[in-house]
């Protein structure tokens, strides 16, 4: 498939993305089974919008992987007790770590030069959480002692924004979304600068907001102008990521679609709303072609916005972490 992160234009990634969909075909059989069911004729896959996506319901029924090869993680989907929760089995975690890492790099720069401090679960706590993996071995990188975890002590985290700043490193608060408003409400100052970033929803926590409401009660209480935002899920190694007013970029080895909300096999134009669809070149041993519960829409510049889901569908993110 060649080095999917080394992608320059749309010509690389479509030509990625059909050798990516012909190999997940072959070796993935949940996949394979699905194409087939759908009649598709795969020598006639010709353009990544004739590639068929599959529902990303099907990862809490099946192991959605290519071949037999032993994963190294399984990722699990947040959920309150009883619900079925999806399974991703990742086989080799390097290209989960550059996926995410590198990432980061496009909007933020290198994580090297940044301090974390996270208002999520720990790694203990969490262990087959996709996103606290990635938080985790961000901190790594940063190796900044002033990283930490700081869900269980909301006191001891606005201490650790009111001191001194490490020299040259950018501060980044990652949170789940109730809790950065309960942090919000219980610990309002000025904590610049510092960049807000928010994982979720509040289902199963709180009541739901807009984003604008979200982001007009976060702005005052942190002293910030913008709330920034990652969009990611279990059955992705990739994210997107928003520097504010809710608006993702995707790295240059992802890339989002608009369905049609009303024909699943068709497409709705730029500013149109309709469900989500996601191909993750870096999910290259399971599957790359996802149609999410989301529904979004695209801009002209490219950036997206996702606004919300599809009725009847399940509460998810990593708002039910806890």
């Amino acid at each position: 498939m060649g080095n999917i992160f080394e992608i320059s234009s749309e010509a690389e990634f479509t030509a990625c993305a059909l050798e990516l969909f012909r190999y997940q075909y072959k070796q993935n059989a949940v996949y394979h089974a699905f194409v087939e069911a759908r009649k598709v004729v795969v020598e006639n896959i010709l353009r990544v919008d004739d590639i068929p996506f599959l529902p990303i319901e099907f990862f809490k029924t099946h192991d959605v992987v290519c071949g037999n090869v032993p994963p190294q993680a399984i990722f699990r989907s947040s959920g309150t007790t009883g619900m079925v929760r999806s399974r991703h089995l990742v086989t080799d975690l390097t290209v989960y770590r550059r996926s995410f890492i590198k990432g980061f790099e496009h909007c933020y720069g290198d994580p090297e030069d940044v301090q974390f401090l996270a208002l999520t679960p720990t790694p203990e706590q969490a262990p087959d959480s996709s996103l606290v993996y990635m938080i985790q071995k961000l901190m790594d990188v940063s190796s900044s002692p002033e990283n930490g975890f700081f869900l269980a002590s909301h006191s001891g985290l606005s201490a650790r924004l009111r001191q001194r700043r490490a020299r040259n490193k950018k501060v980044v608060l990652i949170g789940l979304t109730y809790a950065l408003v309960d942090f919000a409400a219980s610990y309002p100052g000025d904590y610049t600068p510092l960049i807000v970033i928010e994982t979720g929803g509040m289902k199963g926590h709180r009541t739901e907001i807009t984003r604008e409401e979200l982001h007009s009660l976060l702005c005052p209480a942190f002293g910030v102008e913008q709330i920034h935002s990652e969009y990611g899920m279990t059955e992705l190694l990739s994210q997107a990521w928003s520097q504010g007013e809710g608006r993702f970029n995707t790295p240059p080895w992802m890339k989002v679609l608009i369905r049609d909300a009303n024909d699943p096999l068709g497409y709705v134009g730029t500013g149109e709303t309709g469900g989500i669809n996601i191909i993750d070149l870096a999910n290259q041993d399971s599957c790359s072609f996802i149609a999410t519960q989301d529904l979004g829409r695209m801009h002209y510049d490219g950036q997206f916005e996702v606004l919300g889901r599809f009725e009847a569908s399940d509460a998810r993110g990593c708002s039910l972490l806890i």
